[in-house]
């Protein structure tokens, strides 16, 4: 059959709420509030009661939220430039850009065999300028998130967790982020919970809170929705302070409604991927060329990835394959250490090197059928046959 007849299987496709959606934006533009505050509080609130989490600001990216972690400690504990911060170098790029907007130095551990950072390497590499570790839940999975946690507080060091594949992710029960000194998600268009581009920095301790709510509104002490007493209700009050050297980084209330929409569909999202993911699995369990990412016992995985592994030569010839068939998997991800501001590292981490050769993430949303996966999982082995 001809490509362009075939029904394309694209890698991600977000689904929607579309109606409750425009619901929420609707009354966002009738009462004229789209900004900072309104649906933004809500949408906290209602992420710190989905999650347990003590604390949580929504911002406009993962990306500012990693940004913004790393400035706050680095005002608060005392930091230096050219301060280490242990990481993987198999995540895509943002998680270590911002470890350089705030110039500190990206040190490379490697990682173990869910794809997440290896606690035995990253004690290798701490020194005495190793001021925190920046573990990725790569997939949606935890790894050895608790074995970190641990070295991580018996070191001294912040943990900062890269959750942007894990809204919804649980480990023995309960909501990942506990672990951590700050936690922060995404809800970026093709993320499990998605909506145009936003996310969330939940840090433990409140007092870390209430200055990141400053940072990203400019170092302004007094956000205008909080001036105004909510939705213009009071006032204006135009005299504020100006605290911090901070950034335009807070999330607005129409990616705000949108979020409240999705996270009440979230659980059963995830109950869905997951069951696609079995379905790939045992599908391409049996054979001997296909090497599974492995789960983590007592983790239920938000499966934002499917990922498998083959022989690295073999790897970019079966990508041409399944496009050639109107099927288009993706790589999560090229090793970091492959890029210009990252090369210092090269070859410091195999486990890293190799598994960015090796690995597929295979199409997972859920508008996939049944009949998709077969078709998927029939290319895959043809091709390897």
């Amino acid at each position: 059959m001809e490509t362009s007849t075939l029904k394309p299987i694209q890698l991600f496709v977000p689904t929607f709420d579309i109606e409750q959606c425009l619901i929420q934006l609707r009354e966002c533009l009738e009462i004229g509030w789209t900004g900072l505050g309104f649906k933004t509080v809500e949408f906290e609130n209602a992420w710190k009661e989905y999650t347990g989490l003590a604390n949580a600001h929504f911002l406009a990216s993962n990306t500012i939220g990693l940004h913004l972690a790393l400035k706050v400690f680095k005002q608060e504990c005392g930091w230096q430039d050219g301060d280490e911060v242990i990481t993987t170098p198999l995540t895509f790029v943002s998680t270590n850009h911002a470890i350089l907007y705030e110039n500190l130095n990206p040190v490379f551990a490697d990682v173990d065999e869910t794809l997440c950072l290896d606690p035995k390497s990253i004690e290798k590499k701490i020194t005495a300028k190793t001021r925190a570790v920046m573990f990725v839940g790569f997939g949606g999975t935890t790894g050895q998130l608790s074995a970190v946690a641990d070295l991580c507080k018996s070191k001294g060091l912040k943990l900062i967790l890269d959750a942007a594949h894990m809204a919804g992710t649980r480990f023995q029960g309960r909501h990942v982020g506990g672990e951590a000194d700050v936690t922060i998600f995404s809800y970026q268009a093709v993320k499990n919970l998605p909506s145009g581009d936003s996310g969330m920095i939940c840090f433990r301790e409140q007092k870390h809170d209430a200055i990141v709510r400053k940072m990203s509104w400019l170092g302004i002490s007094l956000d205008t929705f909080a001036r105004t007493g909510g939705q213009g209700k009071a006032r204006y009050k135009w005299l504020y302070d100006v605290e911090y050297v901070g950034l335009k980084a807070h999330g607005n209330s129409l990616m705000a409604g949108i979020c409240l929409v999705q996270l009440k569909h979230l659980d059963k999202d995830n109950e869905k991927r997951r069951l696609l993911a079995n379905q790939y699995t045992k599908a391409l369990l049996n054979n001997p060329k296909i090497k599974m990412v492995p789960g983590v016992e007592d983790c239920e995985s938000s499966q934002h990835l499917m990922q498998i592994r083959v022989p690295a030569p073999l790897r970019n010839d079966l990508i041409s394959h399944l496009n050639s068939k109107a099927i288009y998997p993706g790589v999560h991800y090229r090793i970091n250490t492959d890029y210009e501001m990252y090369r210092y590292a090269q070859g410091t981490c195999p486990q890293a090197e190799l598994a960015s050769l090796e690995i597929i993430s295979l199409p997972l949303h859920l508008r996939l059928e049944d009949s998709d996966i077969d078709r998927v999982c029939s290319e895959i082995l043809s091709f390897l046959k």
